[in-house]
């Protein structure tokens, strides 16, 4: 079968197309054709090396996946042959790939293979983040950068779930209306030098809760000091640039938390914590209060093309790759 490995450090472009043999599900696995592969920035890191985490030489980049279950290994009892199955592996960019069960979701009759793709890692991030670690409450008023992502976007249609007021700001006019598109209630540019003072015209009297940050670089301190006495300011990433250097007698002076949202190294160090999410992200997609942001579906054959621009910034949303067409050349 066909895997898109990458061989060396590099750009999306030195991607390469490689034939490796079909994998047979274990005991407790099954095996699952590939549909629809979610894509994030960190993806775009770790093919060039960028990322804290380095893996060995060579690898088959990709985590996020939704498919048709097509073998069956031993002992496994809750999915059977045909089941539309979408989770969190490594190497998924492959034709078809062998996971646990128990990492293995159903798809959500409502939902699209590219949307079952595109879900579970982006909005159990926002979900852990703004409740788990935030706390926030219904009311309360978030600040979500980098909101046209799709981390931010899963961010805003997390925290209208939650009854937040939601502010997005983004680095264009255009990421902007995206992200009010998404269910934003108001839209900031952070290009514009002064869109601080943006801000408190949109706050009005309200205080600002908490923000939320994938984005790091020259944004995170001035969101910092915008945030009300006892506010939250979750960190979530550095897609925007250098991790910032904060000072710490803000956070003082503020009577503010600074707060890691790392859900993945939360997962691994607690197994019950990424189903007991899921479950929670099923219960508001059950209820209505859960409507998750369009994606942006991109063809196999040019996902190195698509890899480039969600490392330019030219994504909008969640960037997901249709598995189903042609493989890219050489």
């Amino acid at each position: 079968m066909r895997a898109l490995t990458c061989k060396v450090y590099g750009p999306p472009k030195d991607l390469e197309v490689s034939e490796i043999p079909l994998p047979a599900p274990g005991p407790g696995k099954v095996r699952v054709r590939m549909e629809a592969v979610g894509v994030g920035y960190v993806d775009g890191l770790l093919i060039q090396g960028k990322y804290q985490i380095k893996p060995p030489l060579p690898f088959i980049p990709g985590n996020e996946f939704a498919g048709v279950v097509s073998a069956v290994g031993g002992g496994v009892v809750s999915l059977i042959l045909g089941e539309r199955v979408f989770g969190l592996s490594s190497g998924v960019f492959a034709e078809e790939i062998v996971v646990p069960e128990k990492a293995c979701y159903r798809v959500p009759e409502i939902f699209s293979s590219a949307q079952a793709a595109g879900f579970l890692l982006n909005y159990a991030t926002a979900l852990y983040g703004l409740d788990d670690c935030g706390h926030l409450q219904p009311g309360e008023t978030v600040l979500v950068l980098g909101a046209s992502g799709g981390v931010g976007s899963a961010a805003i249609a997390v925290a209208r779930s939650m009854g937040l007021n939601v502010i997005a700001a983004a680095s264009t006019v255009q990421k902007v209306e995206a992200a009010k598109a998404f269910g934003a209630h108001h839209g900031i540019c952070y290009a514009d030098k002064s869109w601080r003072d943006a801000l408190k015209n949109v706050l009005g009297d309200r205080s600002l809760d908490a923000v939320f940050d994938p984005v790091g670089g020259d944004v995170a301190e001035p969101a910092l000091r915008s945030l009300s006495p006892g506010g939250r300011f979750l960190v979530v990433g550095f897609a925007g640039g250098p991790v910032p250097q904060i000072a710490l007698n803000l956070v003082l002076l503020k009577r503010c938390s600074i707060v890691g949202v790392d859900w993945g190294g939360a997962s691994r160090a607690d197994a019950s914590l990424t189903p007991a999410l899921a479950k929670r992200l099923f219960e508001k997609l059950q209820s209505g209060r859960l409507t998750p942001s369009p994606v942006t579906l991109r063809v196999l054959a040019g996902v190195r093309t698509a890899l480039s621009e969600q490392l330019a910034g030219r994504i909008m949303g969640k960037l997901i790759i249709d598995m189903r067409g042609d493989w890219p050349g050489s």
